[in-house]
């Protein structure tokens, strides 16, 4: 333990993945509940961000993930233009064989003990319903159903803010903010993705799609025969043709196998974490492939459950995913200026906002 002691401690003052203000440790022995709940920047709010439940082969792992989706967090919501930080918290364990009522009822008071200083939804391996139990005994949650004062389910509107993205990415590459004519290759038509391909089809795009799931293409195919359906994400990336690829499925999707050979000029997606490492986004501009930052094009979903805290309103909702247009062209603008990438252009203004308020 005192390795990982070590490490944690380190990590936190001495590293680059460090600096969060907060990071707590929470155990209940009756219910099995083990959660790590990081509070990375708090200088815009309080800190926003989901509560991930996993099977971690080891407790430094969860905190290492704890660490490094807080940090994220701080950068999505500030370039989201939340009066939010950036918060995350892990649960250890398998939810399908540790996960009960007893359990996030615990939970949630380990949360509703922070006094609002950190603010839960859904990750991986929690749910609408999930939070709907978490919110009995904290009402710092968000990501609720409907009939508990929710806004339910976020992926309608992560759909649109990814369309927004790619709809900036056409702009500042074609000089029109249209996808009538392009080519565009959507890999995972789950939640997210189907309602993307469905604003691709309205605004004239011609779409192709793959998905492990045969299910969620056919429901696709079904409804939009025009479709075209690729064997395999691999298969899609080389695509002839393709203007625009959105990874809206796993992490880690833009790596050393797949940059070489994508034929896309454009990477526009919903999937979190899409770089596999910080130099594949040097590979992608040497390429001469224009990439719109996951983390700010896929925020449609944070800024629904952010504005559930004031009463759930879609149309200000949607209003506020419609700005990711805007946010998207002045991240390409900084990154052509400062001669950098996307990716580094944004955390400057991200970093810019937050030092900012900090300052007021």
């Amino acid at each position: 333990m005192t390795d990982v002691t070590n490490g944690v401690l380190h990590t936190l003052f001495h590293s680059d993945q460090g600096g969060h203000e907060q990071v707590v440790i929470c155990q209940d022995r009756a219910t099995g509940l083990k959660a790590v709940i990081a509070l990375h920047d708090t200088a815009l709010g309080p800190g926003l961000g989901g509560t991930r439940f996993y099977p971690y082969a080891t407790e430094a792992e969860a905190v290492a993930d704890a660490l490094n989706l807080s940090r994220g967090m701080s950068y999505k919501n500030a370039l989201a233009g939340l009066d939010h930080g950036g918060g995350k918290a892990v649960i250890i364990g398998d939810p399908e064989k540790i996960k009960t009522e007893e359990l996030l009822l615990a939970y949630g008071r380990f949360v509703a003990s922070l006094g609002g200083r950190y603010v839960t939804a859904c990750d991986v391996g929690t749910y609408v319903a999930d939070m709907d139990v978490v919110a009995r005994e904290c009402r710092w949650t968000t990501g609720r159903s409907p009939e508990n004062g929710g806004a339910g389910d976020s992926s309608v509107l992560t759909a649109f803010g990814v369309f927004q993205g790619m709809r900036a990415s056409a702009q500042h590459l074609w000089g029109d903010p249209t996808l009538r004519g392009r080519k565009v290759g959507v890999a995972g038509v789950g939640k997210v993705g189907h309602h993307l391909v469905e604003h691709l089809l309205s605004d004239g795009a011609e779409v192709v799609i793959t998905d492990v799931r045969e299910e969620s293409v056919r429901r696709i195919t079904e409804l939009h025969p025009e479709v075209t359906v690729a064997p395999d994400t691999e298969a899609l990336i080389r695509t002839e043709g393709l203007d625009i690829y959105a990874p809206c499925a796993l992490g880690g999707a833009l790596n050393d196998e797949t940059v070489p050979v994508l034929t896309a000029k454009v990477v526009c997606g919903a999937a979190n974490n899409q770089l596999a490492h910080p130099g594949v986004e040097k590979d992608l501009a040497d390429r001469s492939v224009l990439y719109a930052p996951d983390y700010v094009v896929n925020a449609g979903g944070v800024i629904q459950v952010a504005d559930e805290l004031h009463g759930f309103d879609f149309d200000r909702c949607k209003a506020k995913a419609t700005k990711i247009f805007d946010t998207t062209l002045e991240i390409f603008a900084r990154a052509k200026a400062d001669g950098i990438p996307p990716a580094a252009a944004a955390d400057r203004i991200a970093e810019q906002r937050m030092a900012e308020a900090r300052n007021r």
